[in-house]
């Protein structure tokens, strides 16, 4: 699969969080979503059980939903902006591997909001987490909210 080098850039360098973790993007087209993270120390939780952090299993399912969100209605258009409004994540297994895929996919397009399910395996294939995630699409044409 080909991705634009400039949404690559984007996802893996521009974003410090996204950089802090060593996210790559493997696949980002049509409402589907794939990245991948290497097993780091820096990225354990239990250091007893040397298992992955919980949260970056949710950050890797959040931004992968989100990914599969912004290429469903492509990265060039019209669209100003999105976040998350709603995530669950459901953790099946401790996060142990050399590394993980984390996949996402549209299931509902919205005008609005979109709804997204994700899953994250490690490199055996073993199913360590999955996800459903809500968000929401900003257009170009909406107005900007006021200050209060």
């Amino acid at each position: 699969m080909n991705i634009d080098p400039q949404i690559i850039h984007a996802m893996e360098q521009l974003s410090p969080f996204n950089k802090l973790l060593g996210v790559k993007l493997l696949e980002a087209d049509g409402g589907v979503a794939k990245c991948r993270i290497d097993f780091r120390e820096e990225l354990i939780g239990n250091y007893i059980e040397r298992i992955l952090h919980g949260g970056v299993t949710a950050t890797m399912i959040d931004l992968v939903g989100g990914i599969a969100v912004a290429s469903s209605f492509g990265f060039e258009s019209q669209k100003r902006g999105m976040g998350t409004v709603d995530l669950r994540v459901d953790y099946l297994r401790p996060g142990r591997g050399e590394y993980f895929i984390a996949q996402g996919a549209v299931v509902r397009p919205g005008r609005m909001l979109a709804s997204t399910r994700m899953e994250m395996h490690n490199e055996a294939g073993t199913l360590i987490a999955i996800g459903t995630g809500i968000y929401r699409v900003s257009t170009s044409a909406e107005p900007k909210p006021m200050n209060v």
